[in-house]
């Protein structure tokens, strides 16, 4: 049997010098219980923890890892970089590389600014989206994530839906004053808040397909609505596709689903697996950026001549004829493997999954928006997850998280995967 002695002594020893002995929340794995294994490495589709114990790992550092951990390329091509030097706060050829790369990639993308984390690129975006139309207000859906920056954390996804916190301490309400809110695939609630707060909005911010209140799917017509309503009424359309840029195409959802944004949000997979965000759109309104316009926003260490490498070297890969038909259908196939799973075990499981992304919901139906994924059984999905780690599969430490394929998994992971889920299944009860 696993034992975690080692990572238990890391962790206590963690507390005593980061609050909750944790750089992000949701790894202190309060939502699901126990302790939290310490990583020690990864390889391909495993990770291995302080204590030698090996995982099938399905977290994939929250989604950037897309080729896998540690990919033999990706490796190769840091080891040149750091050779050369990690940072010079100056601009290099490889961010004018990743730059092109992007911009031929992702529709709305003309113009592009890297930074380094998805938190800045929403908050640098929406900074821009005021500056274009001279209005102050922002619209955003209840249980989408858009990073930590004060404005954005009214009924935020991912930690927060985790910790069960309504918003976050230290945020003025001066803050969160200018940023309305509306129920996600609700076309009439959005009407109201554009009719009643007509020619004052800036922008609608809108992860295009949420993964951070567990996976939830656009309805049809959905997304096009948005665009539509933005149009009409003069204000931008912001995508965060943090998440889903490169992960469910190379052109991201906008790309999957055929609606162009005025302005998008990157992260994760453009950077390999290292710090990394971007926000770019149309050359008019990026134009508002310094040094070309007003708006201020800098970094010392934004085009990260490392994460710029790794992202190159990751985007060509997932150029290759074939790479996400091969990461849908293995995500199809574990899903319906999981349903099945669940099943079998009378496990009250709803699965939602889109490409190589998935949830697995302690619920009787698919949700729709934040208030139906509130439903969830979450201390049901804790003891899933427990007896699934006990089983070597790593899962997200949240029922309001995504599932991550990679390219590095293989069907035996898979398989295994769901072996472990039946017997989890049953003892979930």
């Amino acid at each position: 049997m696993a034992t975690h002695e080692r990572s238990q002594q890391i962790h206590t020893r963690a507390q005593q010098l980061m609050p909750g002995g944790v750089n992000s929340p949701v790894r202190a794995f309060k939502a699901v219980g126990g302790d939290p294994v310490v990583i020690a490495y990864g390889k391909g589709a495993r990770l291995w923890d302080a204590d030698g114990n090996e995982y099938i790992d399905y977290v994939a550092s929250w989604g950037p890892l897309i080729l896998g951990h540690a990919h033999p390329a990706v490796v190769s091509v840091l080891q040149k970089a750091a050779e050369r030097g990690t940072s010079f706060g100056a601009t290099t050829e490889v961010e004018v590389e990743l730059a092109r790369m992007v911009c031929d990639c992702v529709p709305s993308i003309e113009r592009v600014r890297f930074v380094n984390s998805g938190t800045e690129a929403t908050m640098s975006a929406l900074r821009v989206a005021r500056a274009f139309t001279g209005r102050d207000k922002i619209l955003k859906f209840e249980g989408c994530y858009h990073g930590h920056s004060d404005a954005l954390l009214a009924k935020a996804g991912s930690g927060i839906a985790t910790l069960g916190l309504p918003d976050s301490a230290g945020v003025p309400a001066a803050f969160t004053n200018e940023t309305l809110l509306a129920p996600f695939n609700d076309r009439a609630a959005v009407e109201e808040v554009f009719e009643k707060h007509a020619g004052t909005i800036a922008a609608l911010i809108v992860e295009p397909v949420p993964a951070n209140m567990g996976l939830v799917l656009p309805q049809p017509g959905f997304l096009q609505f948005l665009r539509d309503i933005t149009a009409r009424e003069g204000a931008l359309l912001i995508f965060d596709e943090v998440i889903t840029g490169f992960r469910l195409a190379a052109g991201g959802a906008q790309f999957y689903y055929g609606v162009i944004p005025d302005l998008t949000c990157l992260g994760k997979i453009i950077g390999g697996g290292l710090p990394v965000g971007a926000y770019g759109g149309r050359e008019d309104v990026m134009s508002m950026v310094a040094p070309s316009g007003p708006v201020y926003q800098a970094g010392t260490l934004s085009g990260n001549p490392m994460a710029m490498a790794a992202g190159i070297v990751t985007l060509r890969m997932l150029a290759n004829d074939g790479v996400y038909r091969g990461l849908d259908a293995m995500g199809a196939w574990l899903a319906g493997a999981l349903r099945d799973a669940a099943r079998a075990a009378g496990a009250p499981v709803t699965i939602t999954q889109l490409g190589s992304m998935l949830t697995v919901f302690f619920a009787g139906e698919a949700p729709a928006d934040y208030a139906s994924a509130k439903r969830a059984d979450t201390e049901r999905y804790g003891r899933w997850f427990r007896a699934m780690l006990g089983a070597g599969v790593y899962l997200p430490p949240a029922q309001f998280e995504a599932m991550f394929i990679s390219l590095a998994h293989m069907q035996e992971d898979l398989e295994r995967t769901a072996e472990a889920a039946k017997a989890a299944f049953a003892a979930s009860r």
